[in-house]
């Protein structure tokens, strides 16, 4: 064989190398979809701020959509040359400001946001953006906690308190597929409701039974349900 055709040969099994990596990098398992209860993100030492939209409806919203790994383990970063381009999805952006506000400090449009999201898990999900921001809004809308919660007799109120296992059997009976409740702690140390993880197949197109649960975050047998509407609207809460 002459050394220009070896040559070729091996730039071919380089490249076919490097395509395998590629895609094994991207490779996982499948989606936690998260949402945060937004009187439980406020209602820390830490504190929030509203969106510069305005102050948000009381409901849950959308965390993220987070490729992950069957071990515990998660990609992210996958392409760090992916810059969040807000003309991708302009025409949801109205939509993302209601159902996937920011809450941290100081108060922002969300687009800081939806870039990390994106940067960190979005360019590990094998979708577009437009795509990722869109299946994580109608995961939003298949899974209608607030309403499975309020049909169980489960409602935001202060100084009420419920079991775990009432949650998270409301949102099974919803969704049919079983959360996990993470919880944080308000400033006089009561547990809260405070994300809910539900998992979605590694196409992005239903829920399933989650492979694994994560850890941390854990709940009390009964926890407060903080309601939102009842706080001040104010810049910072």
């Amino acid at each position: 064989m002459m050394k220009s055709q070896k040559s070729f040969l091996i730039k071919i099994i380089v490249v076919q190398c490097l395509l395998v990596l590629c895609v094994a990098a991207q490779d996982f398992d499948f989606f936690y979809f998260v949402q945060q209860w937004p009187a439980s993100y406020c209602d820390t030492r830490r504190s929030c701020c509203y969106p510069t939209t305005g102050k948000p409806d009381e409901d849950f919203s959308i965390h993220g959509l987070w490729p992950n790994y069957k071990n515990g383990k998660w990609p992210q970063n996958c392409d760090e040359e992916s810059s969040l381009d807000e003309s991708e999805f302009s025409d949801l952006i109205s939509t993302m400001e209601k159902n996937w506000p920011s809450l941290a400090c100081p108060s922002s449009d969300g687009l800081k946001f939806w870039s990390h999201e994106w940067q960190k898990h979005g360019t590990c999900s094998s979708l577009n953006q437009h795509a990722y921001f869109q299946t994580a809004l109608d995961f939003k809308t298949k899974s209608n906690l607030l309403q499975n919660l309020n049909n169980a007799g489960i409602k935001p109120r202060n100084g009420e308190h419920y079991s775990v296992e009432s949650i998270k059997n409301a949102i099974e009976g919803g969704v049919g597929h079983t959360p996990f409740i993470e919880c944080n702690v308000d400033p006089q140390g009561n547990h809260q409701l405070y994300q809910v993880y539900l998992c979605v197949d590694s196409s992005a197109s239903k829920f399933i039974d989650c492979p694994i649960f994560p850890h941390g975050g854990k709940c009390g047998s009964k926890i407060e349900f903080p309601s939102f509407s009842s706080n001040d609207d104010h810049d910072e809460f």
